[in-house]
């Protein structure tokens, strides 16, 4: 673990990631999806985010909620670091997956600082990254009161660290599928540029990915 990881263990750091949506324009939910080498993007976020020391990881599901939990316990069987929140009302949009996944978080009294918020349809998304977020709220004051989000070439992006001091106001404030973004534009949130590290793009549609977009087909060459 790096010296940053560790940093974030020591600050118990939680992760989120947003998996719900039914990724309409990709072909099928991304909580699905596979690269050409097997690996679950559900997966690859999670161990992302244990790689940069967040502890303990939400996984937001909605669209094809059972499929998507039988992937994670593929992935992750029985750690108790590692869980899920099904996301009843995803169609709503994203702000009741941030929700619903700040409560769950909320619920464990495992958190002490804030959490990391990324989303499933990241795979690109380097630890270093979510790693000079997590510094950047922690090298603050008051690091439970932090909002930082990453930029790429000053472009806003995820990860977005949110400081445990806002969830309750976030949380009902939240509406549509905005997410955080209003909340971090009005409450000052910093940013942290990370743009040399990575390009910040999500995948929106099937034919810049390698996955076939059903909960049954996975890209080539992984076994269906």
């Amino acid at each position: 673990m790096s010296r940053a990881a560790s940093e974030s263990a020591s600050a118990r750091v939680a992760g989120l990631v947003l998996a719900a949506g039914a990724g309409r324009r990709f072909g099928g939910p991304k909580a699905l999806a596979r690269t050409a080498a097997g690996e679950a993007w559900v997966g690859r976020s999670v161990r992302t985010l244990q790689a940069a020391g967040c502890s303990p990881i939400v996984i937001a599901v909605g669209a094809g909620a059972a499929d998507a939990e039988a992937v994670i316990g593929e992935a992750f069987g029985a750690d108790m670091d590692v869980r899920t929140v099904v996301v009843d009302d995803w169609a709503s949009g994203m702000a009741v997956s941030l929700r619903a996944g700040i409560a769950e978080l909320a619920s464990c009294g495992a958190v002490e600082t804030g959490v990391i918020v990324t989303l499933v349809d990241l795979p690109g998304l380097p630890a270093e990254a979510v790693e000079r977020v997590i510094a950047r709220a922690l090298d603050t004051r008051e690091p439970q009161r932090a909002l930082v989000q990453a930029t790429y070439s000053g472009v806003p992006g995820h990860p977005v660290f949110i400081g445990l001091k806002h969830w309750e106001e976030l949380a009902a404030g939240l509406t549509g599928d905005a997410g955080a973004k209003n909340y971090l534009a009005g409450h000052g949130a910093v940013a942290a540029e990370c743009g040399e590290l990575w390009d910040g793009n999500d995948v929106d549609y099937s034919e810049t990915s390698d996955y076939s977009g059903t909960s049954d087909e996975v890209a080539p060459g992984t076994g269906g």
